[in-house]
């Protein structure tokens, strides 16, 4: 079983002692639990509890992280979302989850196993089965795969990378104030696991069960004009999806790119996917 940190086993404590249904947050790559503050006080304000566990070993702050990249190195797919899945069963209430971009992922793999009362997943990354490699999505992960040996190492992306794949649709003071505040390091490994996952169907940890009847509502988010993960690829996200019996929806969020949960715009986005949750969530009686 995957081994909680201090404060996450905190945050389970408070969300159980709290009696209300609790929100979880799954972060992608290239940021951390606190880049979900703001969404967090708008849900706690809404009348839920909040918790946003990390990834396996991730330093407690932006600094840190700079500082120490290569603890995010080696990070895999299934290696995340067991330690998700490992603070989800200390919860005494099925939870909500919401995530982005690989964290989108992950938040769908752990709806798929049955965990999740409702999901949300924003831009989130390919999983087998959703088949489209737009040429952007392609420029956007070159950092990370034009190099074999990076599967093995933490990437930083450069300030340009950045504005390409994250902050396309800002203009640069923006681009570059988000890119101080919450930029890390990220693991290869997940992005290679990503870009083999139609061709390798052995040990694929890119796997969502979209069939499990006790996946629950679920709702895709797409920002119109993603770079890292095209509207093709939210589109075959929610294709697949809809195979399963449960309500799934999607939404298309004109003018947003990947930066869509951090940037000037998050409260449209956190608002939609507000009104998704309280749509479907189970309320404490």
């Amino acid at each position: 079983m995957p081994e909680l940190t201090a404060w996450e086993k905190e945050e389970i404590d408070r969300a159980n002692a709290s009696g209300r249904t609790p929100v979880v947050f799954v972060h992608g790559l290239w940021l951390l639990s606190s880049s979900w503050k703001a969404w967090r006080e708008l849900f706690e304000g809404s009348g839920y509890t909040t918790l946003a566990p990390g990834w396996p070993d991730d330093p407690p702050t932006v600094e840190e992280a700079r500082a120490n990249p290569e603890v995010f190195a080696h990070k895999m797919v299934q290696q995340v979302t067991d330690h998700y899945l490992a603070a989800i069963a200390e919860l005494a209430r099925q939870p909500v989850v919401i995530g982005h971009s690989f964290g989108g992922l992950i938040a769908q793999k752990i709806a798929g196993a049955g965990a999740a009362a409702v999901t949300v997943t924003i831009d989130n990354a390919p999983f087998r089965g959703v088949l489209a490699v737009p040429l952007s999505s392609i420029k956007s992960a070159a950092p990370v795969l034009g190099n074999p040996a990076n599967r093995g190492k933490a990437i930083a992306l450069t300030f340009e990378q950045f504005q390409y794949g994250w902050a396309n649709n800002l203009d640069e003071d923006e681009a570059r104030r988000l890119y101080d505040e919450y930029h890390v390091p990220a693991s290869g490994v997940p992005l290679f696991q990503a870009v083999v996952a139609n061709v390798n169907p052995f040990h694929n940890e890119v796997t969502v069960d979209v069939k499990n009847p006790d996946r629950g509502p679920l709702l895709v988010i797409a920002g119109a004009n993603d770079n890292t993960v095209p509207l093709a690829i939210t589109k075959g996200t929610f294709a697949q999806q809809e195979k399963n019996p449960g309500v799934t929806e999607f939404l298309e969020i004109p003018g947003r790119g990947h930066s869509l949960t951090i940037d000037h715009g998050w409260a449209e986005v956190a608002q939609e996917a507000l009104a998704f949750v309280d749509r479907f969530a189970p309320q404490p009686e």
